[in-house]
């Protein structure tokens, strides 16, 4: 099976309702597409949202690493694995998401071969999970009615963004709290939004009315390691770390220092699998658990996390991959069925991924370039 040919396309869906994050607004998805073509037919599909401001990366910039590392890896047999890996890694520096998409592709093509599931080719077998899903930031009574409806649809854990503003972020998990039943767990993520000092403060606001979270993820910028370790020190939530961690190095250092309770992945910081993988294994040796998350993304990507969940479901124990449920319109379908909060993953082989048509090529809300 060799590689003949590698593609991009254009992933476009609207949302049911914008994204608001302390960090943005995304109002409808639009992800790359990579498409590996081989000499008997094979084709493996890999995808990556562009986030400029977590991962740095642009839609063109993310097309212009995939070609300038697409000469690295056309001509070469999947059988060759380890070597692709390599090109796809070494040949440019940073690109995580980029990576991350060429690497989709990639297992989805050697799992074919396999013929088997992804999950099952990575060890995995567990086949149902639960997801959380994530309450805009936004009015606080804007933010209680979508959390209602969350829960009317079956959710039974929330992720609420924050982080735009410490008093009015109180008022607004103690009203959230306040209008839910207690059996509906509450994680929460300021995507950087706060100082350290103002995390320990806002936290202890929160637990003095025994509002104690699943986690907070991410309170302080991504570099600020020592504010994590002085927020860790001083409360009893539970510390997630997400845009401090892209790599097995960054996260040896938070776990060394005892910095961090959780350890969240993202395939588009990891640049793929492999380090997705090795993140878990790391983590398992430090006897700490793992989220496995997602960004703004579409079905591809979002199958591929679920996949490296059920090969290390020992250690990923929570998942926040929602992002498939926040699309008013699903053009492409995958290995994973999604019924609200419950994902299951089908005996699919590869990603299960499909168009609605046998030659692979686009249409409707995926172009071609």
């Amino acid at each position: 099976m060799k590689i003949t040919n590698i593609r991009t396309s254009i992933l476009k869906a609207p949302l049911k309702n914008p994204f608001i994050t302390s960090l943005r607004r995304v109002d409808a998805l639009e992800d790359l597409v990579v498409i590996f073509e081989c000499d008997d037919g094979s084709v493996g599909y890999g995808e990556g949202a562009p986030t400029p401001i977590i991962t740095g990366e642009t839609m063109g910039s993310m097309i212009a690493a995939i070609e300038y590392i697409k000469p690295f890896i056309t001509g070469l047999e999947i059988e060759n694995f380890e070597l692709i890996l390599n090109n796809i890694h070494t040949k440019i520096l940073k690109n995580t998401t980029a990576k991350s998409a060429l690497e989709i592709a990639l297992y989805d093509l050697k799992a074919k071969a396999a013929k088997q599931p992804l999950f099952r080719m990575l060890g995995g077998t567990k086949t149902k999970f639960r997801t959380d899903i994530t309450i805009s930031m936004g009015d606080t009574d804007k933010m209680i009615a979508d959390s209602l409806d969350a829960v009317d649809l079956g959710y039974d854990t929330l992720k609420i963004k924050i982080g735009d503003d410490p008093q009015k972020d109180v008022e607004r998990i103690i009203a959230i709290n306040a209008a839910l039943d207690e059996n509906i767990a509450l994680r929460l993520d300021a995507n950087q939004g706060w100082t350290a000092q103002e995390s320990v403060t806002l936290l202890h606001a929160l637990e003095k009315q025994d509002i104690i979270a699943e986690f907070i993820e991410q309170p302080v910028a991504a570099d600020d390691i020592e504010g994590l370790k002085y927020i860790k020190e001083r409360v009893q939530t539970p510390l997630l770390a997400d845009e401090s961690i892209f790599s097995v190095k960054d996260a040896r250092k938070l776990l060394e220092m005892e910095a961090i309770d959780y350890v969240n992945i993202k395939l588009a910081k990891t640049a793929g699998i492999t380090q997705a993988l090795e993140l878990a294994d790391l983590s398992a040796e430090f006897g700490v658990k793992c989220m496995i998350g997602c960004m703004l993304e579409g079905p591809i990507s979002v199958a591929a996390g679920v996949h490296v969940a059920s090969a290390k479901a020992d250690i990923i124990t929570m998942l926040d991959l929602d992002a498939v449920s926040l699309l008013a319109s699903h053009p492409v379908e995958t290995s994973i069925v999604f019924n609200e909060s419950e994902i299951i993953l089908s005996e699919d082989v590869g990603l299960g991924v499909s168009f609605g048509h046998s030659s692979g090529h686009f249409s409707g809300e995926i172009s071609n370039l």
